[in-house]
C-alpha cells in the first residue's frame, strides 16, 4: 500500500474474512484509495492462497495492514475510536452519517456477518439501501462504495 500511516483517514477492517479473493480485491481498493485495511482474525483462508494471490499481485504490503488476533483484542485497542460496523440488519443509511476522518469502517464475515456481541458493541450501525428487497452486495462492492463516501466526506478524495 502507498498509503502513509501518520496520516488520518478512514480504516476498513474486516471480521474474519472467509473469501480469499474479496480480501485481496479489499487490499487492492484500500491500495488506490489511500485507506489502512484492518484484519481481524481469524481467516478462513492463509495468505499464501494462490486464488488470494493472484487477486492481490502486487499491492500487498504486511507492514500496512493491521492484524487483530481476535475481535476482543480489536475493540480492546481501539478503545474509544469510532466504530461504523455495516450490515444489513442497520435502520441508517451510510449517505445519511456523517463520516470523520479517522473512522474505522466494519464489514462482516461474508458468509455470516458478525455476531450478536459485535452488534452489541458497536454504537454505529449503518446500510446500504437496496432496492427490491435485495439481500445484499458482495463485500468488495461494499467496502468501495462506503469507502468513497467516507473520503468524500472528509475531503480526501
Amino acid at each position: 500500500m502507498t498509503q502513509n500511516s501518520t496520516n488520518l483517514g478512514p480504516k476498513i477492517a474486516l471480521f474474519e474474512p472467509d473469501i480469499p479473493q474479496n480480501t485481496a480485491a479489499i487490499i487492492r481498493i484500500c491500495a488506490c484509495l489511500g485507506a489502512k485495511l484492518e484484519i481481524i482474525e481469524p481467516c478462513g483462508f492463509v495468505l499464501s492462497d494462490k486464488r488470494f494471490k493472484r487477486v492481490v499481485m502486487d499491492y500487498m504490503d504486511k507492514k500496512e495492514i493491521k492484524f487483530y488476533e481476535s475481535s476482543d483484542q480489536f475493540f480492546r485497542l481501539k478503545g474509544n475510536q469510532r466504530i461504523i460496523l455495516m450490515t444489513t440488519k442497520a435502520s441508517e443509511s451510510y449517505t445519511s452519517f456523517r463520516f470523520k476522518k479517522n473512522d474505522t469502517i466494519l464489514f462482516g464475515r461474508e458468509s455470516a456477518g458478525v455476531p450478536d456481541k459485535v452488534h452489541k458493541y458497536v454504537k454505529y450501525k449503518l446500510k446500504i439501501p437496496m432496492k427490491n428487497s435485495k439481500r445484499s452486495l458482495n463485500i468488495v462492492s461494499s467496502v468501495s462504495i462506503v469507502l468513497a463516501e467516507s473520503l468524500k466526506q472528509v475531503n480526501l478524495i
